[in-house]
């Protein structure tokens, strides 16, 4: 029996507003992505110049926003220009060719993240699924951390959550401009910070 190739998560960082571009592309060719965004209600004017994009092409999926009956939401990137694929190594190579190719053409600018061996970075799968659910909760006052912040933050103790819609998520509980915060990381990448979690609901690892 041949090895199924194993799927991992990457970070990609693309820039230009093309964030959606490279959405599209990667899920026409099955790879599944994942953006960090805010869903945002359009109303008015706005509502109706969305609906008049998407009436252009029916048939056609505009990855800029989601459609539930009447109701036209955007999807705001939270994280400017920061892209999750999940993929084998293979595909990977693709999507590194792809950015390569459209950069020439000033088409598409992006990188993948590396290690500092420059092998390309994994993001484990602990650490992808804590982020997206914190993110996914949709709670407000996340606030979110880039990779050269995140050494100055993710220090102190480390702890789970034990109730509420985050519970299972795991972090450092941080004080951040003078409130107690709980920090999920992703090591080099990514963090973000919730809003205030009660010390009643988490315990020490």
């Amino acid at each position: 029996m041949e090895d199924v190739p194993q799927m991992k998560w990457y970070a990609l960082k693309i820039f230009f507003n093309k964030l959606f571009d490279v959405e599209e592309y990667l899920a026409e060719r099955g790879i599944d992505t994942y953006i960090p965004i805010q869903k945002v209600l359009l109303k008015g004017v706005a509502h109706l110049l969305a609906r008049k994009r998407l009436a252009k092409a029916p048939d056609q999926q505009d990855h800029r926003y989601i459609v539930v009956g009447p109701q036209i939401f955007l999807r705001k990137p939270l994280v400017n220009s920061l892209l999750f694929a999940h993929c084998t190594d293979e595909q990977l190579q693709e999507v590194e060719a792809y950015l390569k190719e459209r950069d020439a053409n000033n088409n598409v600018r992006g990188y993948i993240y590396k290690n500092s061996d420059k092998g390309y970075a994994v993001v484990k799968d602990k650490e992808m699924a804590a982020f997206q659910l914190v993110v996914d909760e949709g709670s407000k006052g996340l606030e979110f951390f880039a990779d050269d912040d995140i050494s100055r933050y993710a220090t102190g103790d480390r702890v789970r959550v034990k109730e509420g819609p985050l519970r299972g998520t795991e972090g450092y509980v941080k004080r951040i401009r003078r409130d107690r915060r709980l920090l999920v990381v992703i090591e080099g990448i990514i963090a973000v910070a919730t809003i205030y979690i009660p010390p009643q609901n988490l315990e020490k690892i």
